[in-house]
């Protein structure tokens, strides 16, 4: 199955810039990105990346470049891969690039979900969509708002079947600097930490820590600080 996998090289988190400077979030995304697909690749997906510019180094798959918004630029993908002539096309996935805890098998089970439904999707928090798999030539995504929602009624409007995957390691994606907590308690419970690779979150979490980011509960709950 062939998964896009959008990833912003302009202005990548934006939303941790409270915590990482311009260049960290740079190399932080693009570390993201590489267990994104290496998971991706793990679950026997044909992993293509979707960027907003040319990406300056190997990622081992193919690259897009399109710098059009998000909707815009993976409606695009959609439509060159519906719009060729098929009796009976494969589906392609949407994985978000920002997915550092996405496992092997939770995006295997996402994969198998979009080959028995002609949509399958997996929400993420706040009411977005972090993965999704179109098999029904018409369905289009939607990536602004409540998306899960918008994704849920444009099936329901053309007649597709919708599979939904409740997964927290697809659910989860990294966006506010709460979020570091999530990759550094589930990849250090996994015993990914020290390892980084097969999509595990261990590239993402090793390079927290070698930031200088660890755990803090101190005050009864779980955050992050940075020695």
């Amino acid at each position: 199955m062939e998964v896009l996998v959008p990833f912003s090289t302009d202005r990548p988190k934006s939303r941790l810039s409270d915590v990482l400077d311009a260049e960290e979030r740079v190399r932080f995304a693009r570390t993201m990105l590489r267990d994104v697909l290496d998971a991706v690749a793990a679950a026997d997906g044909d992993p293509r990346v979707l960027a907003t510019s040319p990406v300056d180094a190997p990622l081992g798959c193919p690259v897009d470049v399109d710098d059009r918004p998000l909707t815009t630029a993976v409606n695009a993908a959609l439509d060159a891969r519906f719009d060729e002539p098929a009796e009976d096309p494969d589906p392609v996935a949407v994985v978000m690039a920002d997915l550092a805890l996405a496992t092997p098998e939770a995006l295997g089970e996402l994969f198998a979900a979009g080959r028995e439904a002609d949509v399958a999707v997996a929400p993420g928090r706040g009411g977005g969509t972090n993965a999704v798999v179109a098999g029904h030539p018409a369905f289009r995504v939607d990536y602004h708002g409540a998306s899960y929602l918008d994704h849920r009624r444009i099936a329901a409007g053309i007649g597709a079947t919708v599979a939904v995957v409740d997964s927290h390691r697809l659910a989860t994606d990294v966006d506010e600097p709460a979020d570091r907590a999530e990759v550094l308690i589930h990849a250090e419970a996994d015993g990914a930490a020290g390892e980084g690779g097969e999509g595990d979150g261990g590239r993402a979490a090793r390079w927290l820590r070698d930031a200088g980011f660890t755990l803090d509960t101190t005050d009864g709950r779980v955050g992050v600080e940075r020695e």
